[in-house]
Formats: C-alpha cells, sequence, structure tokens
C-alpha cells in the first residue's frame, strides 16, 4: 500500500477539523455521540492524531484551556507549529473566550511559534529560535514558547542548562514546578525533581520565585549562587554555591554524589531510572552513599547499592525496587 501524499488543502482542512474537535472536547454540552464521532476520526489516520494534540498543546501553552483530565490519544513528539495553526487555534478560542476575539498574539497570550524538546537515554544541545542555546540532561522536556512580550520555557521534567541570548525587551522565563526563573543574558542550571527545583547560577543574573502567582519578580541571584524551592515555599532559599558543589557534573556524563544519606541522594538518582528507587523507612533513608557515576549506567546501581552498602533489596505492589536497611545484631557486653 503506497502512503498518501495530503495536498496543501487537505492538510488545511484536517487542522480546522482538529480545531474543531478540540473545543468539542472541551465544550460542557459534548455528547456521548460526538465522543464517538472524535474516536472514530482519530482512528481514521495518524496524522488526524498527530494535528489534535498540537492544537491541545498549543492552548496547554497559552494557558487558556486545560486538558481532559483522561486525554483519549497519546501524547505524541510533536514538529514546530505552523503559523496557520496558531491562527486556526486562535479563531476557535474566540468562540470558546471573548477576549480571543482580540489578537492572541498582540495581548501576548498566544505565542507565534514553540520547539518542544525531549531526550530519554542521550543528552542533547539545540539552539533554540531566538539563539538562544540549552542542552538538556538525560530524561528532560521541555517546551520553549516565543511570545510578544517574553521568550518562555515551561520545563516538564529533568534537567536543562540554559546560555540565553541578551535581550532586555524580551525576557527569558523558565517555569519550573509552582515557581520561575528569569534572565535576560545569563547562563544558568535548572534541574526539576517532582515538586523540588534547584538553580545554579554560573554567569549574570536572574530572578527567582517559588511561586508565579506571588506578586513581585523574585529573589536575584548572582554569579556561583543557589536558589532551591518546593511546594509550598513561599520565598527560595538562597544560598553561595559551595566550591565543591557537582550540580553540573552531569555535563560530562557524571553524577556525583559526596557522602549524602539515601533521603537525599535517591532524587538525584531517581531522575534517570525508569523506576525510581525508594527506602523502606527513615533508618533506610539515614543511610550515607557517596562516589562517581556514570549518568548513563546507573539502571546497574540498584544491583550494585547492597554489595557496598548495608541493605538489601524488594519490590513493592508497583514494581519498584525498595532499599531496606540490614538489622545490625546488638553489640556484646
Amino acid at each position: 500500500m503506497t502512503d498518501h501524499f495530503f495536498t496543501p488543502a487537505e492538510y488545511d482542512a484536517i487542522s480546522d477539523t482538529a480545531a474543531h474537535w478540540c473545543m468539542r472536547m472541551h465544550a460542557s454540552d459534548c455528547t456521548a455521540k460526538e465522543r464517538q464521532a472524535f474516536e472514530q476520526w482519530l482512528d481514521a489516520h495518524p496524522l488526524h492524531v498527530s494535528e489534535y494534540e498540537a492544537m491541545l498543546e498549543i492552548w496547554d501553552v497559552a494557558g487558556n484551556l486545560q486538558r481532559p483530565e483522561k486525554a483519549p490519544v497519546p501524547i505524541v513528539r510533536l514538529r514546530p507549529a505552523s503559523w496557520r495553526r496558531f491562527g486556526v487555534a486562535a479563531a476557535v478560542c474566540a468562540l470558546a473566550l471573548p477576549l480571543a476575539a482580540y489578537s492572541g498574539w498582540s495581548l501576548g497570550w498566544l505565542p507565534d511559534s514553540y520547539q518542544r524538546l525531549e531526550t530519554t537515554d542521550k543528552g542533547r544541545q539545540v539552539t533554540l529560535n531566538d539563539g538562544s542555546q540549552v542542552e538538556l540532561n538525560l530524561r528532560t522536556e521541555l517546551i520553549y514558547s516565543h511570545y510578544k512580550d517574553r521568550r518562555q520555557v515551561t520545563l516538564e521534567k529533568g534537567e536543562a542548562f540554559f546560555s540565553i541570548a541578551h535581550d532586555s525587551g524580551h525576557p527569558f522565563v523558565v517555569r519550573a514546578a509552582e515557581g520561575k526563573i528569569r534572565g535576560t543574558g545569563s547562563r544558568f542550571n535548572v534541574w526539576l525533581y517532582e515538586d523540588q527545583v534547584k538553580v545554579n547560577l554560573i554567569e549574570g543574573s536572574a530572578l527567582v520565585s517559588s511561586n508565579s502567582e506571588q506578586p513581585g519578580d523574585g529573589l536575584r541571584l548572582g554569579p556561583s549562587m543557589q536558589a532551591s524551592y518546593g511546594h509550598g515555599d513561599f520565598i527560595p532559599r538562597i544560598r553561595q554555591t559551595d566550591e565543591h558543589d557537582h550540580s553540573l557534573a552531569w555535563r560530562s556524563g557524571k553524577l556525583v554524589i559526596d557522602d549524602l544519606a539515601l533521603n537525599e541522594a535517591l532524587p538525584l538518582i531517581n531522575r534517570y531510572l525508569k523506576k525510581p528507587l525508594m527506602v523502606a523507612d527513615n533508618s533506610t533513608g539515614a543511610i550515607h552513599i557517596g562516589g562517581v557515576y556514570n549518568i548513563n549506567e546507573l539502571d546497574s546501581l540498584v544491583a550494585t547499592l547492597p554489595k557496598v552498602l548495608p541493605v538489601y533489596v524488594t519490590r513493592n505492589n508497583d514494581g519498584n525496587p525498595v532499599l531496606n536497611a540490614i538489622p545490625q545484631k546488638p553489640a556484646k557486653n
């Protein structure tokens, strides 16, 4: 069977239909019959899935509409969105939101372009559309969006090192968990694991906020400073970077753990594992670990730990490996 090549008119018709289904799937009066027709349309061709996901992602980036709790289609790798697709999305938003009747671009809530970047078992270096450089660690996902008044990255998971192209009129904002990092021409690293974020500033300056909904621009970081925050933190914790800090060792393919308790070390390790490693209790979590590890070989660490630490491994109901401390025999009198 030969592949069908769509004409521009056919492709545009699919984009229009995808936009229509985006509106209907978010509508409160969407019927079961419509949902069935939507699923049949999705199944008809892989391009239908791709275009529908592209429309959803544009709205996610713009922050105007939320995905349904259970998306009916899988996430797919997306190509950069075309100008026409943004126009179609804005037109359909105009039907859903009165404000969208105005130009989404001129109001600053709809980007004119975006790039979705992701890595699995290999890092990646990318030049963004504005000339900024970003280096992605393993298992990292982010979206870059260009708005009228700002450049924005949403770090969905993982870690990235940013070298920002200077543009004082368009601040570069990285959203990570509940907070954000704002700079114009600086170099910094952002690490995200679950709701924990750590920022290392290397050059220039940046403003860090632990809650993007709070008023103000956040706390200012200078070179060799570090900020960290988690869920519920009103302000980020700021400190000078220790001279022995190894946060950027991943850029050389290494993970350096300097005598940390397992409770502190596991977030650093788990970002590289397909199934996160857990501890059975606080006493296990207090056991210390150290060493230099190759980030591409950390899956083998689970089998190695019982050989170097007083622990044994079990599995929980979800199949995750769990470290258990080996009970210590009481000392003889």
